[in-house]
């Protein structure tokens, strides 16, 4: 590589900086979008609910033991054991009988500071400056202090959200067509869904909280497509399509949506009363089955394309008309940084909070108490959480070692420490074509920097001059544009 252009790049990118951008991201955007989700809060107590509003953040403070509240600096944080972390305020609107009460601004918790993001006081300084702050000049900053102590969040590679993938089990020559489905609008909600085909050419759908080998055409015909033309006119014309679905038609004893919906129910819910049976199908078709489509009825007929869409891809790999996926392809993978990460902790721990207030209202209701939003407000729902996945690692969604003390041997350690990424593959075992080296690798990952023993090939690290997109348009924003462009999907 040449060094003088080595050189110009690390003068004017942060090796950090897709972690700080990621956090200013989420500061930015992700904190009131979670709020938004959320919306209101309602307990148990007649004619009494909470409207969440706007969320404000603070720069990094203190509250010192007479009650005083002033900035703090991250050498202090370090020297005095504290947590660098900026106050979180809410503003809650009490709505009483139908009726808008004041809105008051609430302090929530704490949310962790990463050292030279926006939020961060040391953010902009120059080197004058950063040595009277007590700062080294050439730290790279992207790490948290959690009681004193520096630590690093490790990005977190996973496959790709919303990414139909076909595979082949060769053993019993099975095609699977799965999708990690997930909704981001509603807490992130993550439902993997597959569509199978048999060695025969049955089709079945499997996805969560259904009865296990559900037909697909079942399913479609529960989604809208009630009758055999709809079914047949949503495939291709293809030869090979037309025969597996004539042999699905003919193997599937419902007829029409309401026979669909009816064996759908009695295998979801055997026993229970038809009303109750037919709920439960209409539950896990809106919210278990490719959530991020949508959650409402009108989405089912999208459901019911897609799901055909997915077969289709199927049976192409059975019948040797295309290739199967490729999982560790890179293309097939995304990271999931510092920003991202804390947005699935503060979601996680936010729930917490909303139980508790939830809990303070209605124990406050039943003591003939006034609700007072400032009194029902606890922010150690909060912390606690969020402060115990910082210093100990265990994230949500059962991944460990996300959260570890920064490496501080030297500046090539720290650096390679903030720039490392895990694979959320367990490390007991072999997964001997994730840990080899990809093709798709180049530019994007180093070649030799990955541990020896069981972390081999798991633990990985960025190339020097890689960058890493933070997600900062909608992609909401980035369909529109390929639609206003004519651009059509894969089918």
């Amino acid at each position: 590589m040449n060094l003088e252009l080595l050189r110009a790049y690390v003068g004017e990118h942060a090796l950090v900086q897709q972690h700080l951008s990621s956090f200013s991201r989420f500061c930015r955007t992700g904190l009131q979008s979670i709020m938004d989700e959320i919306g209101e809060i309602e307990p148990d107590v007649e004619g009494f609910k909470l409207k969440l509003g706007k969320v404000r953040l603070e720069k990094p403070r203190v509250v010192e033991a007479d009650g005083a509240h002033r900035s703090i600096l991250p050498m202090e944080a370090r020297l005095r054991s504290f947590n660098y972390a900026a106050p979180i305020f809410l503003t809650i609107t009490p709505i009483e009988n139908g009726v808008e009460r004041r809105p008051s601004e609430v302090y929530i918790g704490e949310l962790p500071v990463m050292l030279k993001s926006e939020l961060c006081h040391v953010h902009g300084l120059n080197k004058e400056q950063l040595i009277e702050a007590g700062e080294d000049p050439d730290d790279l900053g992207g790490y948290f202090i959690i009681n004193g102590g520096e630590r690093a969040i490790v990005s977190v590679e996973d496959l790709a959200p919303n990414k139909v993938m076909v595979g082949r089990e060769e053993t019993t020559g099975k095609v699977n067509a799965k999708v990690l489905s997930t909704n981001t609008t509603k807490g992130g909600f993550r439902a993997k869904c597959m569509v199978q085909r048999r060695k025969l050419g049955e089709l079945a759908l499997l996805f969560p909280a259904a009865p296990r080998g559900l037909k697909l055409t079942t399913v479609l015909r529960a989604l809208g497509l009630s009758s055999d033309a709809e079914i047949m006119a949503s495939f291709n014309n293809s030869r090979l399509v037309r025969n597996d679905i004539l042999l699905n038609l003919e193997d599937d004893e419902c007829k029409n949506a309401a026979d669909a919906v009816e064996a759908i129910g009695r295998r979801a819910a055997p026993g229970q009363a038809t009303e109750y049976r037919q709920r439960r199908t209409e539950i896990l078709l809106d919210r278990y089955l490719l959530p991020h489509i949508g959650l409402a009825p009108e989405d089912r007929l999208a459901k019911a394309k897609y799901l055909c869409w997915m077969a289709e891809k199927a049976m192409a790999v059975a019948y040797h008309r295309r290739r199967p996926d490729d999982k560790d392809h890179y293309g097939n993978k995304r990271i999931k940084l510092a920003g991202d990460l804390m947005e699935d902790l503060f979601r996680h721990a936010l729930t917490f909070l909303v139980k508790d207030i939830i809990y303070q209202s209605e124990r406050a209701s039943a003591r003939r108490r006034k609700l007072v939003v400032q009194t029902v407000v606890r922010p150690d729902a909060l912390n606690i959480r969020i402060k115990h996945a910082m210093a100990t690692g265990n994230w949500v969604g059962g991944h460990t070692g996300v959260s570890s003390t920064l490496d501080r041997l030297n500046f090539i350690a720290s650096g390679a420490h903030l720039r490392r990424v895990i694979s959320s593959l367990s490390k007991s075992h072999p997964h001997f074509q994730a840990r080899d080296l990809h093709g798709t690798h180049w530019g994007k990952l180093c070649p030799h920097e990955s541990p020896e023993g069981p972390g081999a090939g798991l633990v990985k690290n960025l190339a020097m001059m890689v960058e890493i997109a933070t997600g900062e348009t909608p992609e909401s924003e980035v369909e529109a544009v390929f639609r206003r462009a004519g651009v059509k999907g894969e089918k």
